[in-house]
Parts: structure tokens; C-alpha cells; sequence
């Protein structure tokens, strides 16, 4: 996959808005436990960065999925990976059913003011009792006259505190099994019934809240159903694609980032006699950490220029989030070790990629899935 000039400008968009909005506060952000989600994407709204794929009618930009890696790829300059995830929650997660199957006014009042940065989304899926196991979710949404009327919780909901509405998977039937008895519905946030009980104490991705949520009785009009009637699974399978795809991509320059980093620092850091770097295991462990997120490139690109060809790529993104997720833990941890007890503090980036980096092999689907996924395509033959 080859980057054009206009490419490369929308990469330079994404880094003077990250360098402008986001990178100056994101350790006083990370401190307080949130960042303004309102404020910040209606920078990158403003911009044009939230609708890099999404039809011009809504405020899009109407561009193929290349465009939005070149931007999703820049959110790993981002200081803190809790902006990125956020951002990548409104672009990749909670907007492309929407894009492709909402109703025409579905998509003018909730896409086109998300795009804007008017509006901050999230995507219910996760449970507590069904995180990576989405056909287990027991939330559900009953006809009443013309309305959905919604009880159950969802958890682990990234903008969850400060989301205005939420694109959620429900069951919608008793009957039809677990994969054809579910839809995928707007709820705004501010309906009646719907409590935020908690904004949940994480390891890592501080400065991103992330809510458990609680929805007694919230009544929705039906009419706010994203596409068809029980074939939420299946939309939602589609927007893991982009999900798994967002999880991998913006690893690539955080994980590049911090072996930089890494270098320059065991360059300056003496011991006994001669700087760190000046150890050939050293060395040697860069060079190869460096060789790994450059095969992640390399999967990703292929992946992302079959997407865009209109391939189902479920098998390619599956092995690039499963690979982002190894890489997440591996190269954060062998680099820390090379700082030292400098590393071990918190005011150094490679501790805060230490914490914030483990979450992609738990989040949009644990490693165990990604390999349990890849093995049942394997074993029917799916090449």
C-alpha cells in the first residue's frame, strides 16, 4: 500500500491538531483520570479527521479506508493511548453501521454531528458477563406501540461518562438463536433510565474514562434501529473488522515511538564505563523489536488494501489485532527493561505504553479469540 501527497497531508492535519489539542495536557489529563472528550474531537472535527471515510452528505470526507489508516496510524504520537483509543471509539466503533445501514435520518441527526465533533459516541457491546463472548449479552430491547423499551447494563464502555449517545446491541427476540435475534440501536444517553454507575479504576488508558452502565426501562423509538431488524450480529461482526484493524494500526508508531525512545535514552545512559546501547544484546533486542512492528505494518497494509478492494478481511485483521496484541506486551516490557528504574517511573512514556498497551490484546476481542478464530478458519479450509 503507497502513500500519495494527499495522504501525507492528512497526516500532517493529524499531527498539528495532536500537537496542538492533545500532547500538551494529555499528563494532566492522565493525573486526573479524563480528558474533555467534547473539546478535543471537536478539534479533530473541526479538522475534518472524525468522517475520513464517511459519505460527504453527513459532513464526510468520502474517502477510501487508506486515508483513514494514514490517520489512525498519527493517533500513536498521541502521549497518552486513552485519546487514541477515544478517538478511534468515534471513527471505527460506534459510526460505521450507522454510515452504511442507518436511515437517511438516523445519519443527519446522529453521524453528521459526530463527525463535527458536535456529539461524542460509544459502542455498547461488552457486558460483564459477555465481554469477548458477544452472543452471550443478555440486555433487551421489547416493542412497545412505535417504541424499544431497553433494560440491562453494558461495561467496560470507553466515553462512557461523557458519551451523548451510544450505539448499542441488544437482543430484540426471543427467538432465531443468539446470532439472529439482536439489533443495533441509538440510545442517547441522556434518556430517561440510563445511569452511569461508576467510572471504572483502570491499569492503563487513564485519561479515558470508561463507564459501567445501567439502562432500567429507557425507552427508544423503533425507528432508531440501525438497518434491518435482528441482523445487529451481523453489523456488528462487519464493525469489527474496522475495530480489530483501528487496534492494530495505531500500535504501529506508538510501539516505533518508544524503541526510538529507547535508543536515544541507552545511548545517553552510562554504565561502567560506556553507554547502554553499547551492548550488542541491546542492540540486538532493538533491532529485532524493530524488525516485529514492521511485519505488523506490513500485515496491516495488506489487510487494509483488500478491505478496500471490498474483500472480507476477517482473517487478515484477526492476525493483525492478534499480533498487535503480542507486540503490546513484548515491546513495552523488553524496552522498560532497558530503562531501568527510570522506566519503573511514571513519569517516563514507556511505563505509561507499559500499562496503556496491554489492553490491545484484551480489548475488541482477547488474543484466545483472535487464535480461537484463526484455528476454526483453518480447520475449515479458509485461506
Amino acid at each position: 500500500m503507497l502513500f500519495t501527497h494527499e495522504h501525507e497531508e492528512l497526516r500532517r492535519t493529524a499531527r498539528r491538531v495532536i500537537d496542538t489539542h492533545v500532547n500538551p495536557f494529555v499528563d494532566r489529563w492522565e493525573e486526573e483520570g479524563i480528558f474533555p472528550a467534547h473539546q478535543v474531537f471537536k478539534a479533530f472535527g473541526d479538522a475534518g479527521l472524525l468522517g475520513i471515510t464517511k459519505p460527504t452528505a453527513y459532513g464526510g470526507l468520502g474517502l477510501d479506508y487508506t486515508y483513514n489508516i494514514a490517520f489512525t496510524e498519527e493517533l500513536g504520537h498521541i502521549r497518552a493511548g486513552g485519546v487514541g483509543m477515544a478517538l478511534g471509539v468515534q471513527t471505527d466503533m460506534c459510526t460505521p453501521a450507522l454510515a452504511k445501514y442507518g436511515s437517511d435520518a438516523l445519519r443527519r441527526d446522529w453521524l453528521a454531528p459526530t463527525i463535527a465533533g458536535d456529539l461524542v459516541g460509544c459502542i455498547g457491546v461488552s457486558e460483564e458477563s459477555a465481554g469477548s463472548d458477544v452472543a452471550q449479552l443478555k440486555t433487551f430491547a421489547r416493542k412497545d406501540g412505535d417504541d424499544y423499551v431497553i433494560t440491562g447494563s453494558k461495561m467496560w464502555i470507553t466515553n462512557g461518562t461523557q458519551a451523548d449517545w451510544m450505539c448499542m446491541l441488544a437482543n430484540t427476540s426471543d427467538e432465531g438463536g443468539p446470532h439472529k435475534n439482536k439489533s443495533l440501536i441509538v440510545v442517547p444517553m441522556k434518556s430517561k433510565g440510563v445511569t452511569v454507575a461508576r467510572k471504572l479504576d483502570k491499569l492503563g488508558m487513564r485519561c479515558s474514562d470508561t463507564a459501567q452502565l445501567f439502562f432500567d426501562e429507557v425507552r427508544v423509538p423503533q425507528s432508531n434501529r440501525i438497518g434491518e431488524e435482528n441482523r445487529g450480529f451481523l453489523y456488528q461482526m462487519e464493525q469489527f473488522q474496522e475495530e480489530r484493524l483501528l487496534g492494530a494500526v495505531k500500535m504501529i508508531k506508538q510501539l516505533e515511538e518508544i524503541i526510538e525512545e529507547t535508543l536515544d535514552y541507552t545511548n545517553t545512559r552510562k554504565a561502567f564505563g560506556r553507554s547502554i546501547l553499547d551492548n550488542q544484546v541491546v542492540q540486538f533486542k532493538l533491532a529485532e523489536l524493530q524488525t516485529e512492528v514492521e511485519c505488523l505494518r506490513s500485515l496491516v497494509y495488506r489487510a487494509v488494501e483488500r478491505y478496500v478492494a471490498g474483500e472480507d478481511v476477517t482473517r487478515l485483521a484477526t492476525m493483525a489485532k492478534l499480533k498487535a496484541g503480542q507486540l503490546g506486551m513484548t515491546v513495552p516490557s523488553e524496552c522498560l527493561q532497558f530503562w531501568g528504574g527510570q522506566g519503573y517511573m511514571t513519569e517516563n512514556r514507556v511505563s505509561r505504553v507499559f500499562r496503556d498497551a496491554r489492553l490491545t490484546a484484551i480489548g475488541g476481542g482477547a488474543n484466545e479469540i483472535m487464535l480461537q478464530i484463526l484455528s476454526r478458519m483453518m480447520v475449515k479450509g479458509v485461506r
